[in-house]
């Protein structure tokens, strides 16, 4: 039997749900013809279904599948953004999901959605300050953002305005053992984090309330006391949800911290994360909020054993690499006019 013919039986058992006998058509016409995107394609969507969680075998199968049809054809987008995800969401591979998005940005150098990938990735990880570079980019290649990015980027901005305000030595590194971010954890891991509905129930409702009790008595009955009692408990709803979520943060830092540690830990692939901790009632809260394959992962790099080097710091891909596939010409000391590439 031909690729072709394989492929075509993979659709029609996939359409029947037969997923199984759709891998083995699929995995079978790959092997006849490497070049077949479509095919190699079917094998990264039956592994890692949009909206299901594979584990650490199914998903580590959808990337390679997805670099093989990325290899084969570069202009697939759905390719370059579902092994992204995989890599980050699933296998908790930051530091290889920032060269695969700056791959993608030499492939799409006018695309913004690597670079929102990468200050995403950036930030996770506390890398604040590359990661504030990475969004001024965004901005300064006047590269064309969606409607559905804006919220995400407004978020990323908040996010990375509030830590330049932060002492940066007060950012958690977990690569360092002696940080003090640790010796917080350790206070707080026998503890889950505190839900934020939690906090605004302790917090705010019981002024709500009151001011339900001697709204009347204050604002007298009708139509006008019940649009001044509506606007201050509008008020008072608004404010709280401000309060819950500054003390949120604050309860939860050493939480947040640990989390980070975790992705740190699973993207070097080396133990970061002391014995005593990892056994603790907060660990297990987060551990079991992740998705199986990075459970997975995360369960194989302790049982390794393998520390982390001294003085060991994450790589970074060259962020302006995109800029030889655009035509980019550094100024010269003759201060030419020079007319930037610009794709059709």
């Amino acid at each position: 039997m031909s690729a072709e013919t394989h492929y075509l039986d993979a659709v029609e058992s996939e359409e029947n749900g037969d997923f199984d006998t759709a891998i083995e058509h699929a995995e079978k016409a790959v092997s006849i013809d490497p070049e077949h995107s479509d095919a190699w394609w079917m094998i990264a969507s039956l592994y890692a279904p949009d909206g299901k969680y594979p584990d650490i075998v199914q998903a580590s199968k959808a990337v390679s599948a997805c670099k093989k049809v990325v290899e084969i054809d570069e202009t697939r987008v759905d390719a370059w953004v579902k092994c992204g995800r995989l890599m980050v969401d699933h296998l908790g591979m930051h530091e290889q999901a920032l060269g695969w998005w700056q791959s993608c940005r030499e492939v799409a150098p006018l695309e913004s959605v690597p670079i929102i990938e990468q200050v995403t990735i950036l930030s996770d990880l506390g890398m604040y300050v590359e990661a504030r570079d990475r969004l001024a980019a965004l901005f300064e290649e006047s590269l064309d953002i969606g409607n559905s990015q804006l919220a995400r980027i407004s978020q990323l901005h908040k996010t990375l305005e509030k830590a330049a305000e932060q002492d940066p030595r007060s950012h958690f590194r977990p690569e360092q053992k002696n940080h003090p971010g640790w010796t917080a954890i350790k206070m707080r891991c026998h503890k889950p984090p505190v839900s934020e509905n939690m906090i605004f129930m302790m917090t705010t409702v019981p002024f709500l309330m009151a001011e339900v009790f001697i709204s009347r008595g204050i604002f007298g009955d009708g139509w006008k006391g019940f649009c001044l009692t509506s606007i201050l408990i509008l008020v008072t709803v608004l404010f709280g949800m401000s309060f819950t979520r500054k003390i949120y943060q604050r309860v939860n830092k050493p939480g947040f911290n640990l989390l980070r540690a975790m992705q740190m830990e699973a993207s070097c692939a080396r133990v970061l994360i002391p014995d005593d901790i990892r056994n603790s009632k907060l660990y297990m809260y987060l551990y079991s909020r992740h998705p199986p394959a990075f459970q997975q992962r995360i369960e194989k790099i302790a049982q390794s054993e393998k520390r982390l080097q001294k003085g060991w710091k994450i790589k970074l891909p060259d962020f302006e690499s995109h800029l030889d596939e655009i035509g980019y010409i550094e100024d010269t000391d003759d201060d030419e006019n020079l007319k930037g590439y610009e794709e059709e």
